[in-house]
């Protein structure tokens, strides 16, 4: 997968497809370069009273888009689409996946959407048989990507304080 961009989509663009792709690409890259600063203890370990580890929060984020885009969107097929949930309903990582193995599912999961994403209307409705089985509920990409946005503006700030927290650099 090649690079993610760094910083924020240039104020030039003015296309709203455009800019909805690039401000979720800067979140990503932003959720990958926080998580970075952290050693694969800390990545495993939680400093929050709510538990979720930085691990964690990344392989739920790998879920989320799972969620909105193959099987919500696409209404593709997917087993166990609330996998990044252990039975008390965390967030969870596999004992044996390492840290890079997250990574890398991440990566691959955005990539996948970005697949989806690319050529497909705002303005078009996500297929039913999938997450949405109302076709007149099923929302249109727009809304399925500002939600994501929004997630991925919450999240990133909870890694951020996770980071300082674990003696890591503040901030963006």
């Amino acid at each position: 997968m090649p690079p993610l961009p760094e910083g924020e989509p240039p104020p030039s663009i003015d296309d709203p497809h455009t800019l909805l792709e690039g401000y979720l690409d800067h979140y990503r890259a932003t959720l990958l370069r926080k998580a970075a600063e952290l050693s694969e203890e800390e990545l495993r370990t939680s400093r929050l009273p709510s538990g979720w580890t930085p691990l964690e929060l990344i392989r739920h984020l790998t879920f989320v888009e799972r969620r909105w885009l193959c099987w919500g969107f696409e209404a593709e097929p997917v087993s166990d689409p609330w996998g990044d949930r252990g039975p008390d309903d965390r967030w969870r990582v596999p004992e044996t996946m390492t840290a890079r193995q997250v990574f890398d599912a991440f990566e691959a999961r955005c990539a996948r959407s970005r697949e989806i994403t690319a050529g497909a209307a705002l303005s078009r409705r996500a297929r039913t048989g999938g997450r949405f089985t109302v076709p007149g509920e099923a929302p249109s990409l727009a809304w399925i990507l500002f939600h994501l946005l929004q997630e991925y503006a919450r999240h990133v700030g909870h890694l951020d304080v996770a980071v300082e927290l674990a003696g890591g650099p503040a901030g963006e």
